[in-house]
Parts: C-alpha cells; sequence; structure tokens
C-alpha cells in the first residue's frame, strides 16, 4: 500500500463508565510515495462520529494525523458492539495541489480514478470500572470486580457478561446502601 495506516482499528472507550463524555482517537497515515498523497475520511455513521480534518494532503516521506471524535452517547450500547466503519481512500495528487482543492468526485471510481481504499472498523474497549464496594466498607471486593478495575475481562466469557456482571453488582450494592 503506498499510504499506511496506523492503527487498523478505532478503538473508543466503552461508555458504561462515561457515557455523556466524547471519545477521541487519533490515526496516522503515512505516505510511502515520492509525491503528494490526497485522502479523504468516510464513516458510516456521521452524526455519531466528527473527522478532522476529513481530508488532507500527505507529501512523500511524510506522517499526517487524523482525530476520531465520537460524540456523547445519551445511552450505553448493551452490547458493547458497534457497526460502524470508516473508510480511508487516497490517490496520488497532482504536484501544487492543496487540500481545499479535494472534491468528493476525485475519489469516485466511476470516473477512471486510480483510488486505493482501506476499511476500519470500531470497537469499543472496556476501561476500569469503579468499584461499587464503598472504602471502608466491611465487605471485600469480588476477583470479579477486581478483574473489572484492572481493565480485565478475562474473568468473564464475554463484554456482554461483564456488563451483566457490573449491573448486577451495582444494582445490589445500591440496594444495600
Amino acid at each position: 500500500m503506498s499510504l499506511r495506516i496506523q492503527p487498523h482499528e478505532l478503538k473508543f472507550r466503552d461508555r458504561t463508565v462515561e457515557p455523556k463524555k466524547q471519545s477521541s482517537c487519533s490515526l496516522q497515515l503515512t505516505n510511502r510515495l515520492d509525491r503528494n498523497i490526497a485522502f479523504k475520511v468516510k464513516t458510516t455513521n456521521p452524526k455519531k462520529y466528527s473527522v478532522r480534518p476529513n481530508a488532507g494532503i500527505v507529501p512523500p516521506g511524510a506522517s499526517f494525523d487524523v482525530t476520531v471524535t465520537m460524540q456523547a452517547q445519551k445511552d450505553v450500547p448493551t452490547d458493547m458492539q458497534s457497526k460502524d466503519k470508516f473508510l480511508i481512500q487516497w490517490i496520488a495528487a497532482p504536484i501544487g495541489m492543496t487540500s481545499q482543492e479535494i472534491t468528493s468526485e476525485m475519489f469516485g471510481k466511476e470516473a477512471g480514478n486510480a483510488v486505493e481504499e482501506f476499511k476500519l472498523r470500531v470497537i469499543y474497549v472496556l476501561t476500569n470500572i469503579p468499584s461499587p464496594v464503598r472504602e471502608g466498607s466491611e465487605e471485600g471486593v469480588s476477583p470479579r470486580v477486581s478483574a473489572l478495575e484492572n481493565g480485565s475481562n478475562s474473568a468473564f466469557e464475554s463484554k456482554d457478561k461483564a456488563l451483566e456482571v457490573w449491573t448486577t453488582i451495582t444494582k445490589l450494592t445500591n440496594e444495600k446502601i
């Protein structure tokens, strides 16, 4: 590939801890050609994500950073799965072209352009979850809660199970208090 893209998946913190906050991650695009590359980033869910910049020029041998921000969500995704995807398209750019001159038509294959592309999927990453057991409590913390606090879900068969256990622990703790 003439454009190196890192990482190959967009990983966002899960929304179980702070569902009403934005979450961002970065992409690095590195030009492996000896000429400019014009790129464009598209998503299947433009209302949920903002991409800055969503188009640009990467000089020969240079790297370019793109920030993808997931907007604050009202609800926690119960299945911890995302069907959202991103598409990065690029072409060799004419000498002297600027970012302002990039158009969507340049990336249309039907126009006979040599468009390359790469698809990225969105991953939600289970992050540290605060313990529902209050400090100074006489009760110990279970190994499952400790695993959650350490960002590990190895004690669970799936992230769905981790979310289910967390919900149950929180509910029981709130009833006890």
